[in-house]
Parts: structure tokens; sequence; C-alpha cells
């Protein structure tokens, strides 16, 4: 069921996706070379906590799942989501997915971005801008009355159209007193499908394109998800309000 926020709700939730929004840039600001992951989950743990807030991620399991160990998901070159924290020093060249989950007052706020660790190859640059401008015309589809495929289809056509694919297993998906509610929101799919779309929706959009094919693994650590190909792959992720007008993107600051 997809549950429309009231205004009180949303505004718990615009709170929430406000110190995503924060965390994901403080943190942006630490990625360089010789920094680890685990370093930038420190960074994101502690400031989430100094907001009287927790992180989403830490403990959260899917059914009898393996709970998930850490604050931030950081996803290197070949890995395309829930990559788990460790000791794993960045080097000049790669590129780092970075999602960031939290949860204040029972309300959830969800988003991710791609940072590129110093200088890297103009082909994966590409890669980076084509999944971040995806998910804007993504967003931009997001209009009452329309039909939620129309995001799906939008961020399709234009990364097939720049010669990258999208992962099918993975998905956006509803937010708000649950960190994944309904809808589910594939990255692929028709124009003029799916469910319409109602003011008060409060939507996690998140396109993750690889720059091979999109045949994707779950690592043995039962979290981390990788191109089957060794390619690196991106992701980029807002969560919005779906309104009588524009769409609102809530995971700004």
């Amino acid at each position: 069921m997809i549950i429309i926020k009231s205004p009180k709700e949303i505004d718990l939730i615009r709170e929430s996706c406000v110190l995503v929004a924060e965390t994901l840039q403080l943190v942006k600001k630490s990625v360089k070379p010789g920094v680890t992951t685990i370093e930038l989950d420190m960074i994101a743990e502690d400031f989430i906590l100094s907001k009287n807030a927790k992180p989403a991620f830490k403990g959260y399991s899917q059914g009898n799942g393996i709970p998930f160990p850490a604050t931030i998901c950081s996803s290197r070159n070949c890995e395309v989501v829930h990559g788990i924290p460790a000791k794993t020093v960045l080097v000049e060249g790669d590129i780092i997915s970075i999602d960031v989950g939290v949860i204040k007052n029972g309300f959830f706020g969800d988003a991710a971005l791609t940072v590129a660790v110093g200088s890297i190859s103009s082909e994966v640059q590409k890669l980076m801008d084509v999944t971040e401008k995806s998910l804007y015309l993504g967003i931009a589809e997001a209009l009452e009355n329309k039909r939620l495929y129309n995001i799906s289809h939008a961020i399709q056509s234009f990364v097939e159209e720049n010669g990258f694919s999208i992962v099918r297993e993975l998905t956006g998906h509803g937010v708000g007193k649950r960190l994944h509610e309904d809808p589910s929101i594939p990255n692929y799919g028709n124009r003029d499908s799916g469910p319409k779309m109602k003011s008060g929706m409060t939507l996690a959009i998140e396109p993750m394109v690889n720059f091979g094919k999109k045949e994707v693994v779950v690592g043995s650590d039962g979290w981390t998800v990788l191109t089957k190909d060794g390619l690196p792959s991106a992701h980029f992720e807002h969560t919005i309000l779906v309104t009588n007008g524009k769409p609102e993107i809530l995971t700004v600051c």
C-alpha cells in the first residue's frame, strides 16, 4: 500500500532528509586518497548522533539476513551498492558511492551520491555524470496524477542512450515511517504504466548504472552488490515529495 503523508509527517521526513544531505556533504568533503572507508563511516555516525538522530542502516536486516554493520554504505568502483565500510584505503582514480539513511522522530530520510577520488578517467566521469543527470530526469517525471513508471522510463532511456546499463535487481522505494515502503520504483519501464502518483507521496529515486553489462552478483559478506563483469558502477539518490506542482527534492541542505 502506498502511503500518502500528512503535512506534519512531511515536515518530519523533511527534517530527516536535510540531515541526510548534510551528512553526505560532510563525508564527501573527506573523500581523498589515503582515507579509509571506515573513517568515512565514523565521520557520518558521529555527525548523525550529534543531531539527536540515528543511522538508519546500522543493524538493518531483510528477513533473517545479516544485520548491516555500519552507518553508511560505501561502494567502491565495481561495487554497486551496500558496500560495508572497512580498513580499505581509497586511492587516486577510485570512485566511491556513499549511501546515507537517517531516522529522527520516527521518520526516515535516504540519499546517495558517487564521488571521484582525485583524478578519474573521462569515461568514468561520464558514467557518473549520466547517472546523476538520469536521477534528475526521473525526478522531473514525479508529477501528481501521472504514472510512476514515467520516472523509470526517463532514467532508462537516458542511461541507455549514453551506452550504459541499468541494474534491474535493485529499485527505488517509498520512504516514511519505514526505510523501505511501497511503491517499488524500478529504473526501467514503459511510460504511462504503474500506479498513479499522488500529492503527499515521498519517494526515494535511485538509479544504479553500470559501465558495462547490467548483471550483478552479491559478495561473500551477504550485502555488497557488485557488477558481474568487474566494471565500475555509479549510484545517485534523492528522497522527493510529490506535490500538486513540481516535485520537491527533500534531501538538500
